[in-house]
């Protein structure tokens, strides 16, 4: 069917119908899709709330605390762009089954760490396991949801996200109190069994569960394979289909690859080192802690729903990543400023949690404006590679300048600025294209 015949057939269903479908869509994918995401999140800060018995026992230094950490985003970063054309070939049913299935194994063989050199050995081999996960989703998502609902199901997405922030720092903080010592393994060892062993079971009802395309579903009514897929045609129909290398020469491609890096540096550093923070304020313990890290996801879910539909209606979702990038900056000042005040310190990541957090899918509606095809799969891929910099950048930096000066303050303070920077490009470096309403599409 041409283009021109999908977009006669788009205009002429009812909106309400055309919402009716989306949501069938929405809640036959997403539940799995979503506790698939937690996991992913959770698989990368798990080690944020290990950190204090990890270090204690094993006696690595803040140094060697990031350095590993960032050694997980070296395996991403060198496997997600080949891992996401494997997703586009394969189909993503089966390649995202296998990602979680092999990163399962390769987090809960992390109990068997004793050295500097093991650490860094296995998370890199967790990252390299992982590589793909996170765009060959956002990927598979634009497969399936048109672009004028691209923002509230992105959101719902990285809710997830944040729910794995929520849950899993009060989670982490009692499987490193109350299981510390039993069976012989230390509380940070359990930690990586929770986080790793669940990703087989999700494999296998990837495998069995989700089908790879709006063609494939037998769940779905002709009519709504029909609907669906012109819908898609419709508002793609301005997107070119390009190469990944098509993608490289795309303006705004690579601003867009940076935006993504400053935001990066940002979410790694609440992720690595919120729980450090809110404990040399505080002096609680682990399970205390795990309480007051959750705020800041909680905050960031909140607003993220929020900034979802908003920018769906407005279709100005530049201006939205911007201002909340914006409001991060100010978060990590404050951070800086309030470094020994629990409660000042408490609002400020909360302030950092609700921008940086919520920025984050918002900030994936717009590359699917730029291209769709193999440049998508790979473009996505790619663009999440450049910003995964980020998070090599964010953890090391911050344990450097913490060894150096005994204070996470100054990083705070970078950081900051970063997140300054990247308001400043959202504003003024991105192409109109960019700016153009979904619904206006």
């Amino acid at each position: 069917m041409s283009i021109a015949a999908r977009a006669d057939i788009a205009d002429s269903v009812p909106v309400s119908e055309e919402a009716s479908v989306v949501r069938k869509v929405a809640w036959r994918l997403m539940p799995l899709v979503m506790v698939c995401y937690l996991f992913a999140f959770f698989d990368r800060i798990n080690i944020s709330f290990a950190k204090f018995q990890l270090q204690s026992d094993l006696g690595f230094s803040n140094t060697a605390y990031g350095l590993g950490a960032s050694m997980f985003v070296v395996g991403y970063v060198i496997f997600e762009v080949p891992s996401n054309l494997f997703l586009y070939r394969v189909g993503a049913r089966r390649w995202i089954a296998r990602i979680m299935i092999s990163w399962g194994i390769a987090t809960a063989l992390m109990i068997f760490v004793k050295s500097e050199w093991q650490f860094y050995a296995l998370r890199f081999l967790i990252g390299t396991m992982e590589a793909g996960f996170a765009p060959g989703i956002l990927y598979y998502l634009t497969l399936w949801f048109p672009a004028s609902y691209r923002g509230r199901i992105t959101s719902t997405l990285f809710v997830a996200s944040a729910f794995s922030g929520i849950v899993g720092a009060p989670f982490s903080g009692m499987i490193l109190t109350h299981l510390n010592g039993v069976a012989n393994l230390a509380g940070w060892q359990w930690l990586f069994l929770a986080g790793g062993l669940p990703c087989l079971v999700l494999g296998a009802l990837v495998l069995l569960y989700l089908d790879d395309s709006v063609e494939k579903a037998k769940w779905l009514k002709p009519s709504e394979k029909t609907l669906l897929a012109s819908r898609i045609s419709q508002q793609n129909r301005h997107v070119e289909e390009v190469s990944l290398l098509g993608a490289l020469k795309t303006p705004g491609f690579l601003t867009l690859g940076l935006i993504y890096f400053l935001i990066q540096v940002g979410s790694y550093g609440l992720n690595f080192w919120g729980p450090d923070m809110i404990r040399t304020a505080s002096g609680a313990d682990a399970g205390t802690v795990g309480l007051l890290a959750a705020i800041p996801y909680i905050c960031g879910a909140i607003t993220m729903v929020l900034i979802g539909r908003l920018s769906d209606a407005s279709g100005r979702r530049p201006s939205f990543v911007a201002g909340l990038v914006v409001a991060a900056a100010i978060g990590f000042f404050a951070c800086g400023f309030f470094d020994r005040h629990i409660v000042p310190l408490m609002i400020a990541l909360a302030l950092v949690g609700s921008g940086v957090v919520a920025s984050i899918p918002t900030f994936w509606t717009l590359p699917p404006k730029l291209m769709t095809g193999v440049g998508a799969a790979g473009g996505i891929a790619l663009i999440n590679t450049l910003g995964q910099f980020g998070g090599i950048v964010s953890p090391a930096m911050v344990g450097w300048i913490k060894d150096l000066t005994g204070s996470t303050t100054p990083a705070l303070y970078v950081i900051a600025a970063l997140c300054l920077v990247c308001g400043l490009i959202l504003r003024f470096a991105l192409p109109a294209q960019l700016w153009t309403s979904d619904r206006a599409a």
